[in-house]
């Protein structure tokens, strides 16, 4: 049977990547939109929100095309994957631009890297940019997928959710932080699916076969 699968618009996301990635491993009935149309996205068998840049400019666009609300319902029904700025602000509050109110359907804080320096005395470079390994915590999500792979990631804050049982993916920089939280008909990692290889697009397979 042939699936609807929305990406969510809102003018912050690397939209094409994303949307090049599912349809990469759909199945050949299925179809992959685009869109900031409420109506689309609530009628979609199952939803993605990709997200980047700064956390106050993505919740002007996410309420600027309406979607607040669109966001909310489409996270209560249906399968959502959220990626890297798209798990951000599904969180209660941010550190960045001296604090920014979010979605608060996660509750939970956006924390920015603290200064840490290598072993040689150098500062670690803040963002982190590149490929990090994932340790998984059991969840369907992971089949198929070893753990500790590494996946690419570009950000930097990371998400402390108030739930630690909400953590199925930990990595390492800085701080031992939460790079994939999951619940009920949610998943949404810190990295980039769609920039990481065999194991981002068997995630992203995963998740248009995810049963809940």
């Amino acid at each position: 049977m042939s699936r609807t699968i929305a990406v969510i618009d809102y003018g912050m996301g690397n939209l094409r990547s994303v949307s090049k990635a599912v349809e990469h491993v759909a199945d050949p009935g299925d179809r992959v939109l685009v869109t900031d149309d409420p109506g689309q996205i609530l009628a979609a068998d199952r939803v993605l929100f990709p997200g980047q840049g700064a956390a106050r400019d993505c919740m002007a666009a996410i309420s600027d095309h309406h979607l607040n609300q669109a966001v909310r319902e489409a996270l209560e029904s249906k399968p959502f994957f959220g990626i890297c700025m798209g798990l951000q602000v599904l969180m209660s509050h941010s550190e960045e631009n001296g604090g920014t109110d979010l979605l608060d359907l996660i509750p939970g804080q956006v924390r920015r890297f603290p200064e840490v320096r290598d072993e040689r005395g150098r500062l670690l470079k803040i963002p982190q940019m590149g490929w990090n390994r994932v340790r998984q915590r059991p969840h369907p999500m992971w089949r198929g997928i070893p753990d500790e792979s590494r996946f690419y990631f570009v950000h930097s804050y990371y998400v402390q959710p108030d739930d630690e049982g909400l953590v199925v993916g930990i990595t390492d920089y800085a701080v031992t932080f939460a790079s994939v939280l999951a619940r009920d008909n949610l998943f949404a990692t810190q990295f980039h699916p769609e920039k990481s290889a065999a194991a981002g697009l068997r995630l992203l397979r995963n998740f248009l076969d995810w049963d809940i």
